[in-house]
C-alpha cells in the first residue's frame, strides 16, 4: 500500500502488485473499497496493476468536505495519482460505477489516455438508457435456473413499481454468471467494504453532464475495450454494444455466460481479452 495526497490534500492509497508499467485500476460500488477487485483474474502476470482506494474508502482518508465524493470531483483525484506515478499517458481501467468515472476521466484529459479499459461500465455517465425491455430479455435467459421463478417475480414487481427493499435484493442473481453459496459469501464481505454516505453523493446533483461528456468522448483518440457480460442485467450486450459506440475507437467483447463481474466468471477469458487488448 502506498499514499500520496490528492490536491485538496486527503491522504489517498493504492495497492499495487505485479511488475510493468501500471494499469490503474477503480472500483465500482459506488464507492467501494479496491479489495473486491484483488488482481482481476491474475492480470497482475502480465502488469503492474494498481487499485485506487477512493477517497473515503478502504485504506484512503475521508475528506473535510463529502461534496468531493461526486464523480466529476473524483476525476481530479485519478489526476492526481497519474501525476504521483509519473506517468505521461496511462492506461486505465473502470469497473462498473468504476467505469463512469473512468469515462468523466478520460472526458477531461483525453490526452492522458494511452488505453481505456470499461469493464461493465455504468451507463448513467452518458444518459445511456437501459429499458426494462433489455433487462427482461436478459433475465429470461436463466430460466432453467432454481432460483429463476423467485426473483423473477421480484423483478416483475421492480418494472410494475411495487418493489419493497426485499425485491432489490432478490434479483441479485441476475447481476452474476452464477449464483452459489460462495458468491453469496463474498458478496457480503464486500457489502461491509463500501462507503454508503459517500455512495449517496457520488451522482448527486451537478455530479453528471451527459451531452458534453458524449461531445468529448467524441474526439478520445485513445483505443477503448468495453467488456460486458452476456447476463449482466446493469448493462445488457445490446446496450453495451450502444456505448461502444459512443467512442472513436472503440471494441467490444461479450462474455458467454458472464455476469457485472466477467474476471470470476472465467478469469482466462477475461485474461486474454485484456492482454491482447492492452498489449
Amino acid at each position: 500500500m502506498v499514499f500520496f495526497d490528492g490536491t485538496d490534500g486527503t491522504r489517498l492509497a493504492y495497492h499495487q502488485v505485479g511488475e510493468g508499467s501500471p494499469l490503474i485500476c477503480l472500483p465500482g460500488g459506488p464507492m467501494q473499497s479496491s479489495a473486491y477487485l484483488g488482481d482481476l483474474g491474475g492480470l497482475s502476470a502480465h502488469r503492474r496493476v494498481v487499485r485506487l482506494d477512493l477517497r473515503g474508502t478502504g485504506d484512503s482518508a475521508i475528506p473535510a468536505d463529502p461534496a468531493t465524493y461526486r464523480v466529476d470531483r473524483l476525476v481530479e483525484d485519478v489526476e492526481a495519482l497519474r501525476a504521483h506515478l509519473g506517468q505521461e499517458r496511462i492506461d486505465l481501467l473502470g469497473h462498473s460505477a468504476g467505469g463512469g468515472l473512468a469515462v468523466r476521466y478520460a472526458a477531461r484529459h483525453p490526452d492522458r489516455i494511452g488505453r481505456l479499459v470499461l469493464v461493465t461500465p455504468s451507463p448513467r455517465v452518458v444518459d445511456l438508457e437501459v429499458t426494462d425491455a433489455d433487462r427482461r430479455q436478459v433475465a429470461e435467459l436463466r430460466h432453467s435456473e432454481p432460483w429463476f421463478p423467485a426473483a423473477f417475480a421480484a423483478f416483475e414487481r421492480i418494472w410494475s413499481g411495487d418493489a419493497t427493499a426485499a425485491d432489490w435484493q432478490a434479483i441479485e442473481p441476475f447481476m452474476h454468471g452464477r449464483w452459489d453459496a460462495d458468491l453469496r459469501t463474498r458478496l457480503d464481505r464486500e457489502a461491509s467494504q463500501r462507503n454508503a454516505e459517500a455512495a449517496g453523493i457520488y451522482y448527486s446533483a451537478g455530479a453528471l453532464d451527459p451531452q458534453a461528456t458524449r461531445a468529448d468522448l467524441a474526439h478520445l483518440r485513445a483505443p477503448v475495450l468495453l467488456v460486458a457480460g452476456e447476463y449482466d442485467v446493469a448493462l445488457p450486450p445490446s446496450c453495451a454494444a450502444a456505448y461502444a459506440t459512443l467512442f472513436p475507437q472503440a471494441e467490444l467483447a461479450v462474455l458467454p455466460t458472464g455476469g457485472h463481474q466477467p474476471w470470476h466468471d472465467d478469469p482466462q477469458w477475461f485474461l486474454q481479452t485484456l492482454t491482447a487488448f492492452l498489449r
